[in-house]
């Protein structure tokens, strides 16, 4: 396989001298840790305060990290990268609240995104998050198998029936519907209940993905495991392969509650069960779909390099590769103009209410070995080829 990424013509087609020299700051900020820390805090004040600085957060960290504050607002990010081969998905950033009357919310949101994205070529997907239709602690007591109450249980019932309207919906729209993974100690009910919409929906064609954290080593046997549940029982399986987003978290939580952590003892750890993952279901793609949710390149490699063995087209759409806005367009852009599936996650939503989501980007940047790095040096080359 010929290495592709390193072509920042492509990568950078889309845009501006000024977007690209915006974008040079901020990975530039990005890799001062102890900035990020400081710029963090005060716009968690200013926020809180209701200070107007909105138009600054839109202008700069919001324009480059998201698509928009509303689905309309993202149509021209969204057709601009399809006329690049890179399809979409919107992602409603907005952090959910712990109330029937939210979860109810959440779930029409996600509806209308279905519904959106059936209208357009250039949004295959759509996605949620299990939290976004019940409380995390009731997924932990249904993961635990502990003896619910009865409005426990009836509750229990509506974030069910929640996840099979949803993958009904989806079904009869033919969008395919990508579920995030969360919190170890949640995983298991959201875990549970998607199997029973991937044994119901994914029959003929693979609708309902789960997700699958590959920084947690227990995950690779999982995925073998319900691969032999799936073949007997007949259902196909789509997961969407990621390193993981809560490993600080997860592990202070096993140190405070003294249980083995679930997180890999090392990145290599991680890397090679990611890539092992991806290996399997490569192997076994006449049952399971992947889309690999991934910035590191070696893995996207690892996965091109597959399927030219084993004479797989480029456009299978059984494989998709997807990175987030604003991160890798190198790894996005470069695979699209090969013809390979590949899309954006495009987060969107209320410029304060996707605060959270922005700093989470911002630290996970600066805590990933390499990664903004690799982006600056990138950046560097596109300037000078552009001679700004």
């Amino acid at each position: 396989m010929n290495r592709i990424f390193d072509n920042t013509e492509v990568a950078f087609s889309l845009k501006s001298d000024a977007q690209l020299e915006r974008a040079y700051f901020l990975f530039k900020m990005i890799a001062n840790e102890p900035l990020v820390k400081i710029g963090t805090a005060v716009t968690n004040f200013a926020i809180k305060a209701h200070l107007p600085v909105e138009g600054l957060i839109r202008a700069t960290v919001f324009d480059h990290f998201c698509g928009g504050v509303n689905e309309e607002d993202c149509l021209p990010i969204v057709k601009s990268m399809y006329e690049k081969g890179v399809r979409s998905v919107l992602d409603y950033s907005v952090e959910g609240k712990e109330e029937e009357a939210q979860f109810e919310s959440c779930y029409n949101k996600v509806i209308s995104l279905l519904d959106f994205a059936a209208e357009k070529q250039e949004m295959p997907f759509s996605v949620f998050k299990p939290t976004g239709f019940g409380r995390l602690e009731l997924y932990q007591k249904v993961g635990e198998k502990a003896v619910l109450s009865k409005s426990e249980q009836e509750e229990w019932d509506r974030v069910v029936d929640r996840f099979d309207r949803v993958c009904q919906h989806a079904y009869n729209l033919g969008v395919t519907v990508l579920i995030d993974a969360e919190e170890s100690w949640m995983q298991e009910a959201a875990d549970q209940v998607i199997e029973q919409m991937m044994a119901k929906y994914n029959k003929k064609s693979t609708i309902v993905f789960n997700t699958l954290q590959m920084y947690r080593w227990d995950r690779l046997d999982y995925l073998k495991k319900l691969h032999e549940r799936a073949k007997k029982e007949e259902f196909r399986l789509g997961f969407k392969l990621v390193r993981g987003a809560y490993m600080e978290k997860e592990n202070e939580r096993a140190e405070e509650m003294g249980y083995p952590t679930p997180i890999c003892a090392s990145k290599k750890e991680t890397d090679e069960n990611y890539d092992a993952a991806a290996t399997y279901i490569m192997d076994n793609l006449e049952t399971i779909s992947i889309f690999a949710g991934t910035h590191n390149e070696a893995s996207n490699y690892l996965i091109m390099d597959i399927m030219d063995a084993k004479g797989i087209k480029v456009n299978e759409d059984r494989v998709w590769f997807g990175q987030l806005y604003g991160m890798s367009d190198h790894i996005t852009f470069n695979m699209a103009e090969k013809g390979y599936n590949v899309a954006k996650y495009l987060p969107y939503g209320p410029v304060r209410d996707v605060m959270p989501y922005l700093i989470r980007r911002a630290e996970e940047n600066t805590s990933v070995a390499g990664q903004t790095t690799r982006e600056l040096s990138l950046l560097k080359q596109e300037r000078k080829r552009r001679k700004i």
